[in-house]
């Protein structure tokens, strides 16, 4: 029988937040091309709407991989409490 008195953490978190935002952030700033769709300023005589979309893919990689080491800790929080409750963090 469950015990009455547990506590179930919250399924949004800040943790969650910036995870969410990690994976967000990438498809706003390209869906916003009246932000981007320029020439200039030019890098290495390259216009700024390439350059800008190409920076994108680095800058969504770095992201990706922040969010996906934050949702590792968050899952082995939630596990280390959840067993934690349970007694099973015994030696």
């Amino acid at each position: 029988m469950p015990d009455s008195t547990e506590v179930r953490r919250p399924v949004i978190t800040p943790l969650r937040v910036v995870i969410a935002l990690c994976l967000i952030a990438p498809f706003v700033a390209m869906l916003w091309v009246s932000s981007y769709a320029k020439t200039d300023p030019a890098l290495g005589g390259i216009p700024f709407f390439y350059w800008y979309q190409m920076l994108w893919v680095l800058i969504s990689t770095a992201l990706t991989m922040i969010a996906y080491k934050l949702w590792q800790h968050d899952q082995r929080s939630r596990t280390a409490s959840t067993s934690d409750k349970q007694g099973g963090a015994s030696t």
